[in-house]
């Protein structure tokens, strides 16, 4: 079956916002085509769809109301963003809790490949780092699915942080109370290094990814039973007060590794950091380095929930809340290709206000023409055959 196409339906007035959302048009031939469940048509495409989400994190709406309202009032959201019929409350808040999820995920996964290969490698040295953290969302009592505590409510991201390149790379989701330590397997491929705090410590975890040819820098508690196999040679006056091989745990708790890691020591403002690794590649001094690196994912999730408001729910369903946040994501991987290729720069909310202003100027001027290539490459992504 062939993807139908209307060139009718193109609204390319601002080359601000469709240079800003090229990418996309790139990765859209990876996805299926939204079916109406019905008789009745479809109200929005899929690309409709994610417009409009877009649109929601790049402008900092603070709900969905305050984005339809936009979307019906303002002259460039009801020109560029919303579908050429308009779009009603009912059909947006069903478009976002039951369709999209499938393309969206393509559409993140194609986004971060072209990131990667855009972006440059901070830390080659280092190895293929991906940092793993966990993020909080409050949710409502009506979301029953999001279990926490007694009288709260909230969701969880497990995130997976590419530390090389700045990006995020994999997300899964759970209720409040999902277990962290399982999604280390899950979100670190076959010859990448995972970085994670002190949650994540699991002698037997440590083990297992020696055997799957996965690595690891992950902090450990200081009180952690060791037994010293063999003591490596510490440079003076170095940060790094420790670096052997050790077994982790106590035989009589049962919890002691049975592989051989490397334990390294080091001290920054009077605060120790015990690091389990199996990079024995690396200098001590170069682990501490990439431990460091894992406060990147932190600095992520502060400037995403500030900037893009992408914990302001505009769904309440599991389902809605994976469209919101995988949306989210997508902008954030945006804007990171926008600002390297346009400014050079990494992610930062003056290049961010910077788009935004250039977006509504550039219509409060003049109706723009659409950009040829923009036009082009925007029908070839639309003329693919799909199964």
């Amino acid at each position: 079956m062939t993807r139908s196409f209307e060139p009718c339906r193109i609204k390319l007035n601002s080359h601000f916002f469709n240079q800003f959302f090229q990418p996309v048009w790139d990765a859209i031939p990876e996805t299926h085509v939204l079916k109406s469940r019905g008789d009745r048509p479809l109200k929005m495409t899929f690309e409709d769809q994610l417009k409009m989400l877009v649109f929601f994190h790049l402008e900092e709406h603070v709900s969905a109301r305050h984005l339809l309202q936009v979307l019906e009032e303002d002259d460039f959201a009801r020109k560029n963003i919303a579908p050429e019929d308009g779009i009603k409350k009912s059909s947006f808040f069903e478009a976002i809790n039951t369709r999209g999820l499938e393309q969206l995920q393509i559409v993140f996964e194609k986004l971060c490949c072209q990131a990667s290969g855009i972006l440059p490698n901070k830390h080659a040295e280092l190895g293929d780092l991906v940092a793993l953290d966990g993020s909080l969302i409050d949710a409502t009592l009506s979301m029953y699915w999001a279990d926490y505590r007694k009288g709260a409510k909230k969701a969880k991201i497990h995130l997976g942080f590419d530390l090389n390149h700045g990006i995020p790379s994999k997300i899964y989701f759970t209720d409040g109370n999902g277990a962290e330590r399982p999604f280390v397997d899950l979100i670190t491929l076959p010859g990448q290094t995972v970085v994670s705090d002190r949650g994540y410590q699991e002698h037997a975890l440590f083990d297992y990814l020696q055997t799957q040819g996965k690595h690891c820098i992950i902090r450990i508690k200081g009180n952690t039973t060791k037994t010293v196999i063999k003591a490596n040679k510490v440079t003076p006056n170095s940060i790094v007060f420790y670096d052997a091989e050790v077994r982790l745990g106590s035989i009589e708790n049962k919890n002691q590794s049975r592989q051989p890691i490397r334990l390294v020591g080091y001290r920054v403002d009077g605060v120790n950091y015990w690091i389990a690794t199996d990079r024995r590649d690396l200098t001590a001094e170069q682990i501490a380095e990439a431990y460091k690196l894992r406060w990147n994912i932190e600095n992520f999730f502060a400037w995403w929930k500030r900037h893009l408001r992408v914990y302001h729910l505009i769904a309440r369903s599991r389902y809605g809340l994976m469209v919101q946040i995988l949306a989210g994501l997508i902008t954030y991987l945006l804007l990171a290709i926008h600002c390297h290729t346009n400014h050079g720069e990494s992610v930062n909310i003056k290049r961010v206000r910077e788009l935004r202003i250039n977006i509504q100027n550039e219509l409060r001027t003049t109706e723009a023409s659409p950009d040829p290539e923009i036009y082009r490459k925007y029908e070839q992504s639309h003329l693919y055959a799909s199964t």
